[in-house]
């Protein structure tokens, strides 16, 4: 087991937890931002970060830093704390961007390393191969035995305190992700970071981004806590806690302010098409969007940075509440809806559901039928893989109706969407204190139908009646032929989407 890392409540495979970093002698609460300081351009300093944001952690450049003449000699003399004034845990990185985005580097990774470790980093990196998304499966190959020996090099360098990370690569090729997670798993590293799903980002493929991330979890333990290098934007955060993500950091807010883009749990606005703010943060509450782009250029990106600060650490704070009352999945679908790339990973991540299913509580508060995608959620999947364990008996109906005051059955349960049979006794048992819509959608009957022939499945001698409130044809095609179908009543518009 990591001493460094520690779940302390979950939800789906979304965790609270506590990231021990010996060196800065902090422990970071995770889902945390790391906010990204570029060495020579600081728009909000680190230590407004720590004092006005609650900045816990924050990410920066050592091999930019290295390659600075005065920043590489204040770095040495000074240590990196002081030189960039604050005091909680600090994560460098080795090069790998530069390498990306310019074919070489001019460091190995016991070079970057040790000059991380004099510099005082608290968690450093190695120089790791981010192969871009849809690489031919050779060159992802090819770049994974790079970066695996460049995690063998990194184990080999003594580096104290300091945690290092063990970056997950693959492209797109998810069982060498995989692969790639289960052979950082097992060397003596610290912090794993998924790597090279920026451009899935820019290109909005979230869906390619939660298959990338399970492809990584599956090869990761539990104890592994998970870094999701460059996902800086909000709307994305509750997403990528879902999927297991614990690390954020973030160029975003900064980046986005310099070019007069505000950010939204939504997505993105431009500064000259807003009339008003949509935000309670000190900077929308002080200021008018006319306001700010009457300020000078200096001025206006420090406001809309902050904004954007605001926003994001608003962000995770909404998904710690959520994960602790256990309505995490409905914030992910709430967010889903203000994007149709945002709602193609939502429907990724169910696709992961019996993923999802092995993490995700048995009890939480209440479940919330909001959509079609509700019905692929882990609670139905779980329902569903243990029907089979319910005791039933030989002459069964299966009810949206009241129980029968007559013998002809032995027992009446309920027939409740998405679920499908339920033991009247387990009425009162998460998750079948369900809130549905009144009218349920032919996904949910399809689901219950999906039930019925689990139970069917599980028990053969049993003879089961089903008493549908006039369900969709789509749904009483999945009823195996062997039940006894009766329809309590009609309702009108009920194939409706």
């Amino acid at each position: 087991m990591r001493d460094c890392f520690e779940v302390r409540d979950g939800d789906a495979l979304g965790r609270i937890g506590a990231l021990n970093v010996p060196r800065a002698d902090r422990t970071v609460e995770t889902p945390a931002l790391l906010p990204v300081i570029n060495p020579n351009i600081r728009t909000v300093s680190p230590a407004r970060l720590e004092a006005e944001f609650g900045a816990e952690i924050l990410i920066t450049n050592a091999y930019i830093i290295r390659g600075t003449d005065d920043l590489r000699e204040r770095a040495l003399s000074e240590g990196l704390h002081e030189m960039l004034d604050f005091s909680g845990a600090i994560v460098t990185d080795s090069g790998s961007f530069q390498l990306a985005e310019y074919g070489e580097i001019d460091v190995t990774t016991r070079e970057i390393l040790e000059f991380q470790h004099a510099i005082g980093s608290d968690v450093g990196t190695p120089v790791d191969v981010p192969t871009p998304p849809d690489a031919t499966r050779e060159t992802a190959e090819a770049d994974l035995a790079t970066t695996e020996q460049a995690l063998a090099d990194a184990e080999a360098v003594d580096t104290g305190e300091m945690l290092v990370n063990a970056p997950v690569q693959g492209s797109t090729h998810l069982d060498l992700r995989e692969a790639a997670a289960r052979h950082a798993d097992g060397t003596d590293l610290d912090v794993f970071p998924v790597g090279a799903v920026v451009p899935l980002m820019n290109d909005y493929r979230y869906d390619d981004v939660v298959d990338v991330v399970a492809a990584a979890k599956r090869g990761l333990g539990a104890d592994c806590p998970v870094h999701l290098f460059g996902a800086g934007h909000p709307m994305m955060f509750a997403l990528a806690v879902a999927m297991g993500c614990d690390l954020f950091d973030s160029a975003a807010y900064a980046i986005y302010a310099r070019d007069d883009r505000y950010l939204t749990v939504r997505g993105t606005k431009h500064l000259d098409d807003m009339e008003y703010f949509p935000c309670e943060c000190p900077i929308c509450t002080k200021h008018t969007p006319d306001d700010i782009r009457a300020a000078g250029d200096r001025e206006r990106e420090r406001l809309l940075a902050e904004h954007n600060l605001h926003v994001s650490y608003g962000e995770l704070r909404r998904i710690k509440g959520a994960i602790r009352e256990g309505n995490l999945l409905e914030l992910v679908e709430t967010r889903a809806r203000g994007h149709p790339a945002m709602l193609d990973g939502y429907r990724a991540l169910l696709d992961h559901a019996r993923q999802l299913e092995r993490h995700d509580p048995a009890v939480k508060g209440s479940f919330f039928y909001c959509s079609a995608e509700s019905a692929r959620r882990p609670e139905v999947v779980r329902h569903h893989d243990r029907i089979g364990r319910l005791d039933a008996p030989d002459r069964l109906l299966v009810t949206e109706g009241n129980a029968p005051s007559g013998d002809r059955f032995d027992a009446a349960w309920r027939l409740l969407p998405p679920f499908g049979p339920v033991p009247r006794a387990l009425s009162e048992t998460y998750p079948f204190t369900a809130e549905l819509p009144d009218r349920t959608d032919p996904a949910a009957c399809e689901a219950a139908a999906r039930g019925v022939a689990a139970l069917v499945d599980a028990n053969p001698d049993t003879d089961v009646t089903i008493a549908h409130d006039d369900w969709p044809d789509s749904a009483l095609a999945l009823v195996p032929d062997s039940v006894t179908v009766e329809r309590l009543g009609a309702r009108p518009d009920r194939d409706g989407a």
